[in-house]
């Protein structure tokens, strides 16, 4: 086979083992969610994915299911097998075990702990070749190289606005501003992210219950950002039938009689250092961070918003456009604050990705380091 036509099947073998990288998002953290596929003679023999931290990396189950006929095959890794043993043993060792030939895989790992896969496996006399859709097996990997790499979550704004970008009628009324589809999209992501995040007046105003209803799905930590600890114990976001957590972060001496009434019906309160507006969120990241928290959605309000945008804390933002429009000097908008002084300030966005769902348009796109 000529060199190109070889790389076009490294390429088309490395999707699939993206597709089953993403069957483990928001069930690996804080381990990455990586997928592989074991073939020989053209045909996949083993398919795997990481579904939970110490639990056999998403190698060894692509190896398991391939048998012996991994023996003299490839294996393609979205991301460099790790090289050193922590919960589980090295992935290098099962690869060597199998009597795998050539291992291709897509991004490489920054963990200093875990890295060096690809140089340990090549010195054993393997074929090695990594960067094979290095650029997509990074995106699919993004939440876990942002908190290796930064050392907090990876934040992904969310909001919903008509086109003239109001969240809300000058009343107040938010409901709905997209349509099912969009409804339904966003908890799909809620299904992929450890936790999501809104501030007090979200919680007061809505009074979400931030599970995710989807089949299958799985609730993510819910995190009330409440400086003055003044959400209710009765609040949804507290009590609803769901075994996902509830953590309110608030200022650095919360009132003792609400602190212990919200801990009484199962909500966590966590006291962090005040900052200029509220807490200071750099900190509330970094605890999240030692949890093994590695995405966070935010999801309201306009000035939590802006307190992550002037932080420079937002990693990614997802903005759901509905063909409505609403008008008013005093309907609330997508971002709150003070806002940048100059033009030269605001924040750079690309590329730029547009999907319809239903008649809504969502906009993602990365923040520009």
């Amino acid at each position: 086979m000529s060199p190109a036509g070889a790389d076009s099947l490294d390429r088309a073998h490395m999707r699939r083992a993206l597709a089953w990288a993403r069957k483990g998002l928001g069930r690996s953290s804080p381990n990455p969610a990586v997928g592989a596929v074991v073939v020989r003679g053209g045909r996949i023999v083993g398919r795997g994915f990481h579904a939970q931290a110490g639990t056999p990396h998403a190698e060894v189950h692509a190896l398991r299911e391939a048998g012996g006929l991994a023996r003299g095959a490839s294996i393609y890794v979205t991301l460099e097998p790790c090289n050193h043993h922590g919960r589980t043993p090295p992935c290098t060792g099962a690869i060597l075990k199998a009597g795998i030939s050539r291992v291709i895989y897509g991004a490489s790992d920054p963990n200093p702990q875990a890295q060096g896969g690809g140089e340990f496996l090549r010195s054993q006399g393997l074929e090695v070749k990594g960067g094979v859709l290095a650029a997509e097996c990074a995106e699919e990997h993004r939440f876990f190289l942002t908190h290796v790499t930064l050392g907090r979550p990876h934040v992904i704004l969310k909001t919903a606005a008509t086109l003239d970008g109001r969240t809300a009628a000058r009343s107040g009324d938010s409901r709905w501003v997209t349509g099912p589809a969009a409804r339904q999209e966003v908890h799909r992501w809620r299904n992929w992210c450890d936790a999501i995040c809104v501030g007090i007046g979200t919680a007061l105003a809505d009074d979400p219950q931030l599970t995710c209803r989807i089949k299958g799905g799985r609730d993510p930590l819910r995190v009330i950002v409440d400086t003055s600890l003044s959400l209710p114990p009765t609040a949804q976001v507290v009590n609803p039938a769901s075994a996902a957590g509830c953590l309110i972060a608030c200022g650095p001496r919360p009132p003792a009689r609400r602190r212990a009434r919200l801990e009484k019906e199962g909500a966590e309160v966590l006291p962090l250092p005040a900052a200029p507006g509220g807490v200071d969120l750099t900190a509330l990241l970094a605890e999240l961070h030692r949890r093994g928290v590695t995405s966070i959605l935010l999801e309201g309000g306009a000035g939590l918003a802006w307190g992550f945008l002037a932080a420079g804390l937002v990693d990614e933002v997802m903005y759901f456009l509905a063909p409505k429009l609403i008008g008013g000097a005093k309907a609330p908008g997508m971002i709150g604050g003070v806002g940048f002084e100059k033009m030269a300030q605001a924040l750079a966005l690309g590329p730029v990705s547009v999907k319809n769902h239903g008649d809504d348009l969502c906009l993602r796109a990365r923040v520009r380091r």
